[in-house]
């Protein structure tokens, strides 16, 4: 053997062994997470498929009772699909994509101004997604209070709107509006702050070329510039804004001081399970409730990831400014390249 490729058979060796240790050190960076995930995310979730297929009521042993729960809850449960599950699909369908365009909105707004004044105002949307349920609706409560003194109704009452207060919290006709107005005050969150950091970070080379091509207003920028070269973070802020919108029932039980919610007005998914589960101690039940709430999720988030890689090619694809050659004249002909 040369000297030659015994020194290339002992680089190889060199690489290999710089590998294996690489690899090491990722796993060991992973651990913790992996760890914490399973403990926190993957048992529970676990535990409760297994409890929805039982009796339990945390005193006595779990009884196996099988698919009857689910049962159950489809066809016995009259609250749960005449009052709960449509107020969580109208909830989540106004609360997820309304907050999830009014995050957009606001963080391209944001970014077109300085740094101070941005940062400043960044801090102001973001802190209600910071705040708890308790302290956030503090604030509604005062302005939704049910006396003249609320400031909703003083107002009312000033203009002539109204002759007598109104009780906008124990009102079923009012509760489930309040509850996604103040959902949609407080959805500014990491999804948020996820999007301002995908504008900020957007090359301004695409822009000045863009300029150059035809591009003649800042809504030009952001359908056909702004937008493409955002898409994981676009993606991300779509995804929280579901799971944002599925697991929020903390605003309705703050609001009306009770739950269930006067007639059920603005009963969600979760608050049903917090009933079942933690006062009525019907786990087995509860637990068959939060699985259906998983498998909604899921299919939210789903159906929206796929019509994000469709629609915007999440993922992989890249708007190639040099291909954009005439916006003005012929927008329908902007593609896209693959890497």
């Amino acid at each position: 053997m040369t000297a030659t490729a015994q020194q290339l058979r002992k680089g190889k060796k060199t690489k290999a062994a710089r590998r294996e240790h690489g690899n090491k050190a990722a796993y060991g960076f992973l651990a913790p997470y992996v760890i914490l995930f399973t403990a926190f995310i993957i048992i529970p979730m676990v535990v409760a498929i297994g409890l929805s297929f039982t009796s339990y009521d945390t005193i006595q042993m779990p009884t196996f009772k099988g698919f009857l729960n689910y049962i159950n809850l489809l066809t016995a449960d009259d609250i749960f699909m005449q009052k709960v599950l449509p107020n969580t699909i109208i909830y989540a369908l106004i609360v997820g994509p309304g907050g999830y365009i009014l995050s957009f909105l606001v963080a391209w707004a944001l970014a077109q101004l300085s740094s101070v004044p941005r940062t400043v105002l960044t801090v102001i949307f973001y802190s209600p997604s910071m705040t708890g349920a308790t302290s956030m609706t503090v604030l509604w409560k005062i302005i939704f209070s049910g006396d003249q003194m609320g400031y909703l109704n003083s107002w009312l009452m000033k203009l002539g709107v109204i002759d007598a207060p109104i009780i906008w919290l124990l009102d079923s006709r009012y509760l489930l509006p309040i509850i996604i107005i103040v959902a949609l005050w407080s959805s500014m969150g990491v999804g948020f702050l996820a999007m301002l950091a995908g504008i900020l970070n957007a090359d301004e080379e695409l822009y000045e070329a863009a300029a150059i091509d035809g591009v003649k207003n800042r809504f030009q920028e952001m359908i056909y510039i702004t937008i493409p070269t955002m898409k994981p973070q676009m993606l991300f802020g779509a995804v929280m804004a579901i799971v944002g919108a599925f697991q929020n029932g903390a605003i309705g039980v703050q609001l009306s001081g009770t739950n269930p919610t006067p007639n059920y007005a603005g009963q969600l998914i979760v608050n049903h399970i917090e009933d079942y589960g933690f006062l009525r101690y019907e786990m087995g039940y509860a637990a068959a409730v939060s699985v259906v709430l998983l498998l909604m999720v899921y299919a939210f988030s789903k159906f929206f990831g796929k019509m994000f890689r469709e629609e915007y090619g999440c993922g992989r694809e890249w708007l190639d400014i040099r291909e954009v050659i005439s916006i003005p004249v012929n927008l329908k002909q902007v593609r896209s390249r693959s890497f």
